[in-house]
Parts: C-alpha cells; structure tokens; sequence
C-alpha cells in the first residue's frame, strides 16, 4: 500500500509556512452547509457473493490457472473479473459481511494431545486450510465512477477485509491488504473508465489462515467506501489534529497534507475551520498560498488559538469539528472534516490516569468484535448498542483485543466517552508490521476516545532483548506518527527481565493482578495497567457445574489456573491509586477460544461478563455495583424456580452497594447484612416456592430492591427493543430481547423453547442468537431456540421508510409482536 510522504515537499518552496489565527465568526455553519466537493460512496448495498476454491482453479474462477495470473495487467487474474461475467446466480449480499458465521461447524474426528485449544480456537467453524472449498471468497459489483469523474483523483477505502484480500478493478490487480484487520486505500485513477464503459470492481478475499486465536470472520467485514476527489486534495488521513488544553481554552496544532495529482504546479491555500459542540464557528486559520509540484505531496502546519474550550471527557464527549478546505484562486475545491476532542492524557506510576488533569480510574473491558447473528459484520447501530451495554455496567474503557479496532466503533466511542486502547496485530517491526501500525495509527489518532496504542499482546518473545528490540522500534514508529499518546504493552511474564517492559512507556500486566504489588515495589514510578484481568467463566443462567454438558455456574467462582474472580482482581486495583485501572477479560463471550471446554459443541468462550447476545450474566452486576457506586444497586442470584428441590439448601448471592442488605423469602426476613467493600453476600436458603427479596438500605432508608419469583410453566413471549424508531438508510438495526414467561408474566429462567421469527415491512432479519455457547444452531434463519429464557434478533433498515413488524411464536406459547417504524431515507 503507498503511504503518503509528508516530506514530499517541492523543491525549492522551502518549509510551508504555517499560519496562527484566533478569530472566530459569530455564525453557526451548520453541518448541511458544509458543501461535499467531494464525493464519497459508501459501497454497502450491490455485492454479488459466491464462495471459490483455495486448491482447484477450475472451482476458483480460473484464478492460478495455467501459471500466468500476473503475467500482463488485464484479464488474465480470473474469469471473475470480466465485465461481462454472468454473476447472476451469485449470492446477493450486503457489506459489511461475514460469511464465515454462515457456514456449519466441522468437529475435528481426533486431535492430538496438546493441541486441544488449537483445535476449538476458531470455533469449529469450517474454514481454513483443511476446508478450501469454503476458504475463499469473491465479491462483484459495478463502481458509480463515470465521465464527471476525469480528471480527478478516485479511490476505494477498505476499512477491514478478513484476510489476504486482492482487489481488482477493470481486470487491473490494483492492491489488497494481508492484513485481516488494518484498515487500507486502493488508488483506482488509471484503471477506470471515463467513457461510459461501466467500471466493474471484483475483490478475491483468502481466509485460509488466521491470525488469531479466536473467531475471525471472513469477507468484506467492514465499510467499503469509494472517494472521488479534485487533483489537487487532502488525501486519505491527511489531516492530523493535536488539541492541547491552556487556560481554559486550547491549542489546536494542525498538519495537513495535501495532495496535487495534475500534471502541472497549482499554488494551494489551505483554511481550516473550528466548530464547537453547539455547531458555532469558534476558530479559523488560513494558510497562505504555497506551489505545490505536480505529482507531489506536502505537509502545512497551523495552529487555531481558542479563548475556551469544552473538555472532552467520559462524563462529557464534547466533539468539535475541523472544516479543512483546500482553495485555489480563492475558490474550495477540496473540503474535509475531522472531528476531534480536546483533552489531556497523563499516566503517573504513583498515582494512576489523568484526563484533564483529574484522577480516573480506568474500568476497562477487551473486547473482540464479533456478535450473536452476524459474526464480525456488525453494523454501526449494534457497536452503539454494544457500547451501551458495557456503559450501564460502569465500564469506562475498552481495549480492542487484539487488532486495531472498526472505525465506526471508534467514531461512537469519541461521541459516548468510552476511552479506548487501540492494539496493533503485529508485534514485528518487519516491513508488514510497521506497515500495519502505521496504517492503524494514521486512521486513527484523531481519535479523542485513543489513550494509549498498544504494541503487543502475550508475545513469546516479550521477556527476552529481541522483544525489547520489536517493541522498542514499534514505539518509535508510534510516536514518530503520534507524539500525543504513550504505549503499552500487554504481558503475562517478563515484566522483570530485559525485554519489552523496558521499551513502552505503560507496563500491562495480562492476569497475575497480584503480583503488581511486587512489581511497584521496585519500579515505584513506571505506570501499570492491568491489560487483561479476571477471564472468569460462567454460562448465563446456569448455577451448577456440569462438565459433561459444558455448563459453568455463574456465581464469582469459576476460573482458569492462570485467571482470578472478578473479586479477587477488582479490590486490589481499586485500593491502589498506583495501578491506572484494568480490563476484565471480556465485557462480551465471543466466538472460538471455547474456555474451559475446548472441545465441540462448545464454540464460543465463558469469559463475558455479558454472552454472546449482550445479555448480562450475574457477575455484570458485581461490577456495575462498585464501577457506578452513586447508583444504589443490589442484584440477587440464583433465579427462584427450583422443581423437585423443597427443603434442599440453595447459594444465594447478592451483589449491591448498598450498605446492608435484607433478605426475605415470602415476605419473612431471612436477616441483615453489610454489604463489604467491593465484595458480595451469601446466605443458604432451604427452597421454599414463592418470592426472593434482596431490600438495599443506606442509612436506613430502602434505596434498591430486586426479586426472583418462582415462575410456572412458558406460557407466552415478551419481544422488546430499546428503540423502535429507526432511520430507514439501509444500516440502523434492533437489537430485539425475546423473552420466554408463564401464564403470570414471570420469567421462565429455564426456558429453552424453540421460537420462530416471522419479518414483514421494511427491515431485515440479519441474524439470532440466544448467548447459549454450546448452540450450534444457524446464525442467519428464522428459528432459534430460547436459553434460559432468552433470545434474540437482530432486524435492520432495508433502505426503505416505513414500518416493519416482528412477530415470535413458539409452539404452546402465546406470539408476541414488535411494530418498528424506520424513517427518513438513504
């Protein structure tokens, strides 16, 4: 992939001379005034799909036939990509897509001993070098590039393709990423058509091999878009913004670069634009004229002085906007916004994370990216709902594990004040890796959501000198590109020996939250973070072991050797203002890396404290009751609904916050409890029918309740979503909350009815789901059964405004229905 050169600077110009402005309009400019003088196409809708062949050319459209695909630029690559290709019965399919979460499931017949984890690291997921058949994937659609498109500068934006992607334009192999997770540019100018020939794109995408250790996908799993610029623009991640808080205003230092693809010199005038949260105009610099030679690229710095500044925080994201304009003769040819965040970072050893200069603990989770029903194709709507879930929990922070993290993620992270460490996939400084770095950071720093890029995640050379060497030169990089945040690192071992520790600036400690202490003890002022933390086990709903069934309880107990209890990591962070924070491995269960049973049919893994679905599990409670403690909060585990059980003592936990807590049963009092700091309450209770109360007191006064009641057989559904008003463009989704309930309207908690989903209107049903990890059922259907009481679908925006309608039913139950309304349009 070409990067672009900020260096490239015309000969003889000398160094462009920046520009300082603090003035400011009084006008708004509303962002409809920002007229688009360049174009920019999201390419979702018009894809035609079909699976090739990794080992047969005949079944792999003639790709690797006859030992001459790169032998002349043009059609020779593969019968796929002429123009006049019948893809007719092709699948038609929308982008972002996955087409891995589409296929079955292929338990090996036997696994040698050791590789156990190996083998359940993907999920069982039929894919990979042992299933060519389904390891290659092709893609079709035309490009809306035209005659008005001469003369300009046009290009294709890739913002995630799982894996080794080759894209091909008119025939022409223009580029392609190895990477499964770097976002990439593919300059298309020279091989269009600007005669009215239709201009045909084809993208081969090869997901033979992994680079992970986890479910990740295959396809075009991220936004596709399609610019079309003036010669003379700011190309892709050519605007970089740096905003410093002073005196209660701000500094804003920007570098622009800016690109002239005409074949003579034009002498460019670069005016920035600052917009504040309210839409205001609030600064402006305009840079004076510079010639810039054709063919070239070069960077221009100014710096917009603001007289006050809206901080962003996790409290409050205020977002600004930089409007960046390129002109020629006094007329924009080029215009660009970036929005970006006005805050400081600080990392102290001895007293932990700063934003704007306050202490903040960073209650963080990792997180991979992928969901119930769509696999790693998740729509921009179901990241914000995502977000949400891990917000009501009291999660602060997320770290993407272990790759550099979607841009629309990034975007609502900045716009809901979610901090992020972003994690590059590479631990190498080999051209591929310092490639896919930069790729990540220049995508990325504008970010105010980054607090920290993250170099590594348990590489087995991390305690050794090569180690230090790889990080070292990583961090270099990094900082060469980003001088505005620090690094760290994620670690299980070596934190004492010569190795990576020494390179990066944030040390993260994988696991072993105790022996951060030690570590202090002797590195009293390098920063530490708790990268990854808990990895506590647990099946949603469930609360005793069945090892046969692949069934974890969910009480605070279950964990691998290497892991501890989210109480038993949480305290020893929270009392330590040393320790900057950490991130429970995970706030989600994700596909593959099956933990504790790495063996089918369990295909996901237990560590979320929410499942696959987003629906929490009990220990999502823990931390909502200490990482929000100014909400009063107890939660009460098991359910109540123990058939067959009378008499027999049942574990009930409570966590809360609340200073005490009763329990009762049936209205009587089963006694009083104060709640320990950052801890939970027990009590054996012989089962009796009927209700279970936890009743919250501070000072004496009741400030939360919750209550289990014995529910009796499913007797109909509750179908619900947290919005049913949509924008009809074709991506806003639903999250729909299928619940099973008796003739009274309790919840059945042991419910595992088969439901089946029932679409008309305007939307589409994408995906099911219904976070059992053991469930081996369709992904994308019409049926799912319940578990523990629950499931879950996904309907999205067919483009088109209007209303959509939802109907569940289950056999025996009473159907339950959900009216959508999706307006406005494309």
């Amino acid at each position: 992939m070409p990067m672009i050169d900020r260096r490239s600077l015309l000969a003889g110009a000398g160094a462009l001379a920046g520009a300082v402005s603090t003035a400011a309009r009084a006008a708004p400019l509303p962002a409809q005034d920002i007229t688009p003088l360049r174009r920019e196409t999201v390419l979702a809708d018009g894809w035609r799909f079909h699976l090739g062949h990794a080992a047969d050319p005949a079944r792999d459209f003639g790709f690797g036939a006859w030992q001459r695909s790169f032998a002349k630029p043009g059609f020779e690559l593969t019968d796929a990509a002429a123009p006049d290709f019948d893809d007719s019965r092709w699948d038609t399919v929308r982008v972002p897509h996955d087409w891995a979460v589409t296929l079955g499931y292929a338990p090996p017949a036997s696994v040698p001993k050791g590789k156990e984890d190996f083998s359940a690291a993907h999920g069982f997921r039929a894919i990979g070098r042992d299933f060519p058949q389904n390891s290659v994937g092709w893609y079709r659609r035309r490009l809306p590039v035209g005659a008005a498109d001469r003369g300009r500068a046009v290009w294709l934006e890739f913002d995630g393709v799982f894996r080794a992607s080759m894209i091909i334009v008119n025939g022409y192999h223009v580029g392609g990423s190895e990477s499964g997770y770097a976002p990439f540019r593919v300059d298309i100018t020279d091989f269009c058509n600007y005669d009215g020939t239709p201009n045909q794109l084809t993208v081969r995408v090869d997901a033979s091999l992994g680079e992970g250790w986890f479910y990740e996908g295959a396809g075009i799993y991220r936004p596709v878009t399609l610019v079309s610029a003036p010669a003379q623009h700011i190309p892709q991640w050519g605007v970089f913004v740096r905003a410093t808080p002073r005196d209660g205003g701000a500094d804003i230092a920007i570098t622009t670069d800016c690109a002239n693809l005409g074949t003579t010199p034009a002498s460019l005038t670069l005016r920035h634009s600052v917009i504040a949260p309210d839409g205001q105009i609030v600064g402006h610099a305009d840079c004076p004229p510079a010639l810039l030679a054709a063919g070239a690229t070069a960077a221009r710095d100014c710096t917009v002085r603001l007289g006050t500044a809206r901080l962003w925080s996790v409290e409050d994201p205020a977002l600004y906007r930089l409007v960046s304009e390129v002109l020629i003769d006094g007329v924009a040819i080029d215009r660009v916004e970036t929005p970006f965040g006005i805050r400081s970072l600080r990392f102290d050893g001895r007293q932990g994370f700063f934003l704007n200069d306050r202490p903040v603990k960073l209650m963080g989770v990792c997180n991979h990216q992928d969901h119930a029903g769509v696999g790693t194709a998740i729509p921009a709507a179901l990241h914000d709902w995502r977000i949400a879930r891990m917000r009501d929990m009291g999660a602060n922070a997320w770290r993407s594990a272990h790759n550099p993290p979607a841009q629309a993620l990034l975007d609502l992270c900045d716009a809901r004040g979610m901090m992020m460490i972003a994690e590059t996939r590479l631990n190498s400084d080999g051209p591929e890796g310092l490639d896919q770095l930069d790729r990540m950071i220049r995508s990325s720093r504008n970010h105010p959501s980054i607090i920290l890029w993250s170099v590594g995640n348990e590489e087995g050379h991390q305690g050794t000198e090569r180690g230090a060497r790889l990080s070292r030169a990583l961090v270099a990089r990094a900082k060469s590109l980003d001088p505005t945040r620090l690094t760290t690192q994620a670690m299980d071992s070596g934190w004492y020996q010569p190795g990576a520790a020494t390179a990066i600036d944030v040390v993260g400690f994988n696991y072993r939250t105790d022996q951060i202490a030690a570590f202090k003890a002797t590195h009293p002022d390098v920063p530490v973070i708790g990268t990854e933390t808990a990895s506590t086990v647990a099946t949603r709903g469930a609360y005793a072991n069945d090892a046969a069934a692949h069934v974890v309880r969910a009480y605070d107990t279950e964990h691998p050797w290497w892991a501890a209890t989210a109480e038993q990591w949480w305290p020893i962070v929270a009392t330590n203002p040393g320790i900057a924070g950490g991130f429970i491995w995970t706030g989600f269960d994700y596909r593959g890396e099956p933990t504790p049973y790495a063996a089918y049919p369990s295909t996901s893994s237990y560590f979320g404290a929410y499942d696959l679905c987003g629906f929490p599990k009990d220990n999502a409670y823990y931390y909502r009751a200490w990482w929000r403690r100014d909400q009063p909060l107890v939660h009460l585990l098991p359910h109540w609904t123990w058939p067959g059980k009378a008499g027999q003592p049942i574990e009930v936990w409570v966590h809360g916050n609340t200073q005490s807590v009763e329990l009762l049963l049936n209205g009587a009092s089963l006694g009083v409890k104060a709640m320990p700091e950052n801890g939970h309450l027990v009590w054996q209770v012989p089962y009796r029918s009927g209700v279970l109360e936890a009743v919250g007191r501070n000072h004496g006064h009741i400030v939360a309740r919750d209550r289990r009641v014995t529910a009796g057989a499913p007797a109909r559904l509750s179908v619900g979503a947290e919005r049913v008003r949509l924008r009809a463009d074709g991506d806003d989704c639903a999250a729909v909350r299928v619940e099973v309930l008796d003739a009274a309207g309790n919840p059945v908690p042991t419910a595992d009815t088969p439901l089946r989903f029932a679409l008309s209107g305007a939307a589409r049903l994408i995906g099911v789901g219904n976070g059992n990890p053991t469930s081996t059922e369709p992904d994308h259907g019409t049926t799912r059964r319940a578990f523990n009481g629950l499931a879950q679908a996904i309907v999205q925006s067919n483009g088109q405004p209007g209303g959509a309608r939802l109907v569940v039913s289950g056999e025996g139950l009473t159907d339950a229905t959900l009216d959508l309304l999706f307006y406005g349009d494309r």
